[in-house]
């Protein structure tokens, strides 16, 4: 089966991102033929500063890697350095009405933490997303929970395409996992974790070890003090105890047992000593591979080439079903 998905190079990843996408990954690569993608194009539709831009593609590529990603594997490479991203993009909105666009829900939560009027390319974010899902006639496309709309509206696409010219793209699957699709905030666990949310609400995955402590003793719990996961009455502990599933390869059940009879502080230094260890060889591996330029770029551009075969190939026969060869 042919997998795509593709991860916004926005700065440092944090558990959330290892979690909900990243694990996926390093499992899908072993069953399936993947191609993984970091979607730079994506990365400008909202504020950004140039200057970082590369930086931060490379920090993610290094990130990938020191997770487990292997090239000999599958397909990794930078979604601008193949352009058939954008001209498929282009063509498959002249199919889609705008207000299946309007209705994104990200679209209007974006739109609103913006304040701003919000631009184009931010409306446009889920056509460009059918494009890179498409292109590689992809069947299963892991993501977080939120973008699951997303890959709804590129089966639409697909759909509304294949009706009109002739049946060209598969209809790729939605592959949430089972726990971990949407991990919450540290601070706000009503809420997604993210970057935007301040420090406090997540774990980046170079924190240091002092740091990781730090944040998890200061996150957010609820009244009383069982360890118990009960998602509506006590969303914080509940959080905290999917990440210490996730981690551990412990059920829940297994970890509430654990901590019978023991209250959140105890708990909370069990999570941050058990990040501590999960997250130290990737970070080791991390450093290695941050001084290893030649081979990182290596990498990237062998599987650019193999990506934009697979491009070419799929835009020759959209362009012709759609009469501009």
């Amino acid at each position: 089966m042919k997998v795509f998905s593709g991860i916004r190079p926005s700065g440092q990843l944090h558990i959330g991102n290892y979690l909900g996408a990243m694990r996926q990954w390093i499992k899908l690569q072993e069953i399936h033929d993947c191609i993984f993608c970091i979607v730079d194009l994506h990365a400008i539709t909202t504020p950004y500063d140039p200057g970082e831009l590369q930086k931060n593609i490379t920090d993610a590529a290094i990130i990938y890697l020191a997770a487990g990603l292997d090239p000999e594997k599958s397909i990794f490479f930078v979604q601008s350095n193949i352009e058939e991203h954008s001209e498929l993009a282009w063509l498959l909105g002249t199919i889609i009405p705008v207000g299946d666009l309007l209705r994104m829900t990200q679209y209007k939560e974006k739109s609103q933490e913006l304040r701003k009027s919000p631009k184009a390319g931010l409306l446009n974010y889920p056509i460009l997303m059918a494009a890179d899902i498409l292109l590689y006639q992809a069947e299963l496309v892991p993501v977080g929970k939120d973008q699951q709309q997303h890959v709804e509206l590129a089966r639409e696409i697909a759909r509304k395409f294949n009706r009109k010219f002739g049946k060209t793209f598969e209809m790729p699957e939605v592959f949430l996992p089972k726990m971990g699709a949407k991990i919450m905030s540290l601070q706000n666990p009503r809420k997604k974790m993210a970057k935007s949310e301040g420090k406090e609400s997540y774990i980046a995955l170079l924190d240091s070890s002092k740091t990781i402590k730090e944040k998890i003793m200061k996150a957010v719990t609820d009244p009383g003090k069982e360890i118990k996961y009960d998602l509506q009455r006590k969303p914080g502990i509940s959080n905290l105890l999917t990440i210490y599933s996730l981690f551990s390869e412990k059920s829940l059940k297994e970890i509430e047992k654990e901590f019978k009879g023991k209250g959140y502080e105890d708990f909370k230094k069990s999570l941050a000593q058990l990040l501590i260890e999960k997250l130290e060889p990737f970070k080791t591996k991390q450093k290695e591979l941050s001084k290893k330029e030649e081979y990182l770029e290596k990498i990237l551009d062998g599987g650019a080439k193999k990506a934009k075969v697979l491009a070419q190939s799929t835009m020759k026969e959209v362009s012709q079903k759609m009469g501009l060869i």
